[in-house]
């Protein structure tokens, strides 16, 4: 079947008999409806028959062709294009802030090819597009990698962190680091243990809607996080995203504590077991605790070292204890985080599996599938093998975070370190990533 614009069929035909080119102001009217837009090219696993048009509230609308359909070529244009304004000049004594790009949604536009999200935009791009930044700091950007945050490795955080201590030594008021949201809980907390007790606060922020989209949080998110990267008391590393679906609140959740809990809202991200540091509204930062490492509060201790060679592990009902020896011999694993069942719990059947790796040097560190709470190992008696056998309880440790920890703490020792060392660092309270005290879990919203 010939295509014409990557629609086939009746579709093709209509818009070849039109004229109609992609970018086109086309008129399709439909069974007495009649629709006005900019023609968009098919998506690229998207009907072919649907005619795909950009409405003027820059939404899009698919018209299926059938039998009758008319389309009218109105005005030609181009095809969709970026022209970001000249970025703003800088003001005298506002603060220094910098900004860095990796990549993700907050500095992703539409594909017009195929419909999808596709990094196109630089952080200075960003910059320049929202003008009220520059009355809140100056602002110096670049771009430091253009990656999606799911094919991130321990080695990008160990380059992101060690760009963010060249910026901290150089005398900036605070950091800015674009960042893809789906794995930026992981970056969060490694950037946490790299940077401990940062000069300035370090703040990941990312969208979770396209900035060319009439719903982005890109916008609303960034100006957030410049205003806390350049005038927060706290010098943290931090995660900047929205509170709710609307765009007055805005959460600063800390670095080891926070967790996207939704594929697509706007309010995915969420502190887990504690609040949120400060929240942004229309009166400015408001802070929500006073325990907070302070802004040029001395203490800074720069690690960026992280070692692959540990495994997160969710146990699920019928799981072969042998899965694990099979992961710790074939990748030369170090330590494995398990991430069980209640309290803390994986079945009987592990206890043996457990007490050969950790006679043999390896980590074993539990932690719980369920959000909220704290393991405790001590209740049962299952929890109270699986101690004897060496696993250690991670108190409320996040398992995400439990796994960056990990990494973080077999690159410190390097090599092969000793069991103890790593158990005694594992439960040391580095960054806030262990709580003093649980918080109930939130009402439903």
């Amino acid at each position: 079947m010939e295509s014409y614009a990557g629609y086939r069929g009746l579709a093709a035909e209509l818009l070849r008999e039109a004229g109609v080119s992609v970018g086109d102001e086309v008129e399709v009217v439909k069974e007495g409806k009649s629709y006005h837009g900019f023609l968009m090219a098919r998506y690229e696993y998207g009907d072919p028959e649907v005619i795909v048009l950009k409405l003027g509230n820059g939404y899009n609308i698919g018209v299926k062709a059938v039998y009758g359909t008319r389309v009218v070529k109105l005005t030609a244009s181009s095809q969709p294009s970026f022209k970001p304004p000249p970025p703003p000049q800088p003001h005298p004594g506002l603060p220094h802030v910098a900004v860095i790009g990796t990549g993700g949604t907050i500095a992703s536009r539409i594909d017009y090819r195929t419909g999808g999200v596709r990094a196109a935009m630089t952080a200075a791009d960003l910059v320049s597009i929202f003008p009220e930044i520059a009355e809140i700091a100056n602002v110096s950007a670049e771009v430091l990698m253009q990656v999606y945050s799911e094919n991130l490795t321990p080695s990008h955080w160990t380059w992101v962190a060690e760009r963010i201590d060249q910026l901290l030594r150089q005398g900036v008021d605070g950091v800015v680091v674009a960042h893809g949201t789906d794995t930026m809980g992981y970056t969060a907390a490694a950037l946490s243990f790299a940077l401990q007790k940062p000069p300035k606060p370090v703040v990941l922020v990312g969208a979770q809607r396209s900035s060319d989209r009439p719903s982005s949080d890109a916008a609303t998110n960034l100006i957030a996080a410049v205003e806390t990267a350049s005038k927060a008391p706290f010098a943290e590393v931090v995660v900047c995203m929205h509170a709710w679906h609307s765009d007055d609140m805005i959460y600063i959740h800390r670095g080891t504590r926070v967790v996207k809990m939704h594929t697509s809202s706007r309010s995915a991200f969420q502190s887990i077991n504690s609040q949120p540091l400060a929240v942004r509204t229309g009166t400015g930062l408001k802070l929500l605790t006073a325990d907070f490492h302070r802004r040029d509060e001395d203490g800074y201790v720069f690690n960026p070292t992280f070692d692959e060679h540990a495994m997160l592990v969710k146990f699920f009902p019928g799981m072969k204890p042998e899965t694990l020896t099979i992961l710790v011999e074939k990748l030369g694993l170090r330590g494995v985080i398990l991430e069980g069942t209640g309290l803390g719990h994986v079945a009987s059947s592990f206890v043996p599996v457990i007490r050969e790796l950790t006679g043999s040097g390896v980590f074993v560190g539990m932690t719980s599938q369920c959000r909220y709470g704290r393991v405790n190992m001590k209740v049962y008696d299952n929890g109270r093998d699986l101690m004897r056998a060496g696993a250690v309880p991670l108190d409320d440790m996040l398992p995400e975070t439990a796994l960056v920890k990990l990494m973080w703490v077999l690159g410190r020792f390097g090599g092969k370190p000793a069991y103890e060392d790593v158990k005694s660092l594992m439960l040391k309270n580095i960054c806030g990533e262990i709580g003093a005290r649980t918080l109930p879990q939130p009402p439903p919203s």
